[in-house]
């Protein structure tokens, strides 16, 4: 075979760069390749064919295996003659199937090999007449779509006359013209129209530039016609970087002043997408050649592009995001259309358009919300097909292109259009936290895929938000996010005014319990503490709000975090429920107040609720570090020998007492080891023995007095075990002014231990009033 001087397809070239598969049914092409011999038969059998003048199915299947060797066929001028003459037979029926091979046939020896002036002319007059007798049908859509592709290819060649040239570019255009609508239905047909167009813009014959371009920038919206799809955006944006970057390089004066002056015409009547991803394709050209020299043209195609923004911007005043049906073709278009052009310098109009694009497209998640909530539950599984289909586009993986550009042009912004950028984001986040809560609690058990595949966009929105917040801290002139963070918690913490207003923006407690009175929006009973987006957001406000606790007055802690602080301390998930604890640690170990003993007075009220919202959830919800905390925490803060103090210490022996009793004493291994059932009990007793090193000495008395009547009616195995326990704290005590009492009062407690070792039954349930009196007068 000849040498092959051309192989590029820029059909397939297209394809590839958007992402669109070339293996559909409508497809001429086949991804297998025949052998050579089938190759060679393939040939014979035309011949034979034109020979005979006539046309069968192993006729039909020649032509099948030619084109399947698509990317290893070389076709030379006697072959195209061959084809040539077949098309030509004026007695010959050809199938309707048949000419869209022929076309792809005679395409492949345009491309793959040097042609002869003559037979270029001949294939010109040849496919004219052809295309001209064909009347159209949904079955001769591939074949004007391959048309198309021929006619621009023959119009770029070299050897084609000037003549012939000009035919062939003005039967083009008005094949465009009359035959893209049909032709758009299909990705891949499309390509191999826009594919001929951009052959054709490629052409020397530069007289139909300007009304090819014109008639792309038409191509869509138009009555009757088409409304385009990103796939085939994408590719007329790329078909125009291909023309341009070749208009560039060799610099075609002409052509480059025809596309401006199309660009400087745009008018409404225009398809918009078209518009934007025309100019998308001369600015990505532009940048790409790193030439400053076609200023005209650059400015030319950003205002194409943000005259579209504008108007864009202009009609969603108001706009809805949450109620949008389907998604916005123009905003997707514009997004993408920025994200890959390259730099565009700042309009006003591009910042607010893109936030759109992000918050109503890029993560359409109200849209997604919305469905899911109005749909019965049979109908989830067509959303999440949904879902997936998104998660694959061609938007959603641009989402961190999209994104820097967003964040660029909001850097470069007007005050105006920062501040409707930043509104639109912000109540986005809170449109997304009310909904997502909403969905979740629905999905929950039910749906927990579609909450997996929710997510994955949810994530990407937040990473959007948390790059656009730094973006919008650094924009405030403050040199990092985690400074900033910083200073407004010193701002928080150093400002009343501000304390409170951070906390007054806690939900209530009927909202947090209620769900905000939309419970029966979601169609399932409510539950609060199965609600983990609301959780989050509460956790968030237990970990700043200790940080200024000591700003914050006591009326106010009582009314706004007080009910939260309760409520969340019976939370199951036992890491949530210490956030409750250190949250009352806080408060009780603050001093700083402008009337004291309302806030003294306030942490008293709260310790009998606390202790008892702490004890009735032990073992099993409350977590003993929390409770620990907090106990330590009102024994040392409370004023010394404060009712309070004597009541905690009550409630705690009460509830070692009943824990104790619920273990059998007969079973001695669990007594000696304090494990298994016992391990609660143990607790609170390891909690008591500690605080007779923390309490006042004015409470002391009445902690040894409580603590050693429990001890006396505990089987002897415990009882050893807690007096070794007693003894190692009292001799490793350092407190010069209580060590002596507690060594007294362990020598008593020990002393009476031994006796009713001696006098009792094993049973320390049985002790009776004389063992208590004793143990009153001993102490």
């Amino acid at each position: 075979m000849a040498k092959q001087l051309q192989s590029f397809f820029l059909e397939e070239w297209l394809r590839s760069i958007t992402l669109i598969s070339s293996n559909k049914s409508s497809s001429v092409h086949s991804s297998s390749s025949s052998s050579a011999q089938a190759i060679i038969q393939a040939w014979a059998d035309l011949r034979d064919s034109l020979k005979h003048q006539s046309f069968h199915t192993h006729h039909l299947q020649a032509l099948k295996i030619l084109v399947s060797s698509q990317a290893s066929l070389y076709v030379s001028d006697p072959q195209a003659k061959l084809l040539l003459s077949i098309l030509s037979l004026q007695n010959l029926c050809l199938p309707q199937e048949s000419y869209p091979l022929f076309l792809r046939l005679l395409y492949i020896w345009v491309r793959k090999s040097r042609q002869s002036s003559l037979v270029v002319d001949s294939a010109i007059e040849v496919l004219l007449h052809l295309i001209s007798k064909q009347s159209h049908s949904d079955e001769s859509s591939l074949f004007f779509s391959e048309g198309i592709l021929l006619l621009g290819a023959l119009s770029s060649q070299l050897s084609a006359s000037g003549n012939s040239k000009r035919a062939c570019l003005g039967f083009l255009c008005k094949l465009l013209k009359e035959k893209y609508r049909f032709i758009s239905s299909s990705d891949e047909l499309a390509s191999n129209a826009l594919a001929g167009a951009g052959y054709a813009l490629s052409s020397s014959a530069s007289i139909y530039f300007g009304r090819i371009l014109d008639i792309l920038v038409n191509i869509w919206d138009q009555e009757g016609g088409p409304s385009g799809s990103i796939s085939q955006g994408l590719m007329l944006l790329h078909l125009i970087e291909w023309v341009q970057s070749t208009s560039l390089n060799l610099r075609s004066l002409d052509k480059i002043e025809s596309t401006r002056e199309v660009l400087d015409i745009v008018r409404p009547a225009h398809s918009s997408v078209a518009v934007v991803m025309i100019a998308a394709g001369v600015l990505r050209a532009l940048n790409r050649s790193g030439s400053s020299d076609f200023l005209q043209l650059n400015n030319s195609a950003e205002k194409c592009i943000e005259f579209v923004a504008r108007d864009l911007v202009s009609r969603t005043k108001g706009f809805n995001y949450g109620n949008e049906p389907r998604p916005n073709l123009l905003l997707q278009s514009l997004a993408l259309a920025l994200a890959r052009s390259g730099s565009v310098s700042y309009q006003a109009s591009l910042p607010v358009s893109l936030a759109l694009a992000l918050l109503t497209e890029v993560f359409p998640l109200q849209r997604i919300y919305s469905k899911i909530l109005k749909s019965p539950e049979e109908n989830w599984i067509g959303v999440l097909e949904e879902i997936k289909q998104h998660l694959s586009s061609v938007i959603f993986k641009e989402a961190g292109a999209i994104t820097g550009v967003f964040c660029n042009q909001y850097a470069s912004a007007n005050e105006d259009a920062q501040s409707r950028v930043e509104n639109l984001v912000w109540e986005y986040c809170q449109e997304v936290y009310l909904w997502h809560r909403q969905t979740t609690l629905l999905l929950l058990g039910r749906g927990d895929h579609v909450i997996r595949e929710i997510e994955k966009i949810a994530e990407s929105a937040f990473l959007m938000v948390a790059v656009f917040a730094l973006g919008y801290f650094r924009q405030m002139r403050l040199p990092e996010y985690m400074d900033t963070i910083r200073a407004v918690i010193v701002s928080v913490q150093e400002n009343e005014e501000a304390c409170i207003s951070f906390v007054e923006s806690i939900p209530s407690y009927d909202d947090l319990t209620n769900n905000g009175g939309s419970s029966n929006f979601t169609r399932v009973e409510y539950s609060w503490s199965a609600d983990e987006v609301q959780t989050a957001r509460i956790i968030f406000y237990m970990r700043v709000i200790p940080t200024c606790v000591e700003r914050l007055p006591a009326s106010v802690f009582k009314k706004l975090v007080v009910p939260t602080m309760f409520l969340y301390m019976g939370h199951p998930n036992s890491k949530v429920a210490r956030y409750s604890h250190s949250m009352f640690v806080a408060f009780v170990s603050s001093g700083k107040d402008p009337t004291p003993d309302e806030r003294i007075l306030l942490k008293e009220q709260l310790v009998f609720y606390y202790l008892e919202r702490s004890l009735e959830g032990y073992p099993d919800i409350t977590p003993f570090e929390g409770m620990a905390s907090g106990v330590a925490a009102l024994v040392r803060h409370l004023p010394a020998g404060n009712p309070s103090i004597f009541y905690c210490i009550h409630c705690l022996v009460e509830k070692a007492r009943i824990l104790c009793s619920m273990v059998s004493s007969r079973d001695t291994d669990i007594w000696k080891k304090w494990d298994g059932d016992l391990e609660p009990s143990k607790k609170v007793l390891d909690l008591l023995i500690r605080l007779l090193s923390l309490v006042d000495i004015q409470v002391l008395p009445s902690l040894m007095k409580s603590l050693a009547e429990l001890i006396v009616q505990l089987p002897s195995s415990g009882q050893s075990m807690l007096l070794n326990q007693l003894y190692q704290q009292v001799a490793e005590s350092d407190d010069v002014i209580r060590k002596p009492a507690l060594v007294s009062w362990l020598q008593s407690l020990s002393y009476l231990c031994s006796q009713d070792l001696v006098g009792q039954t094993a049973s320390a349930k049985t002790m009776g009033t004389t063992s208590l009196n004793r143990i009153d007068a001993r102490l």
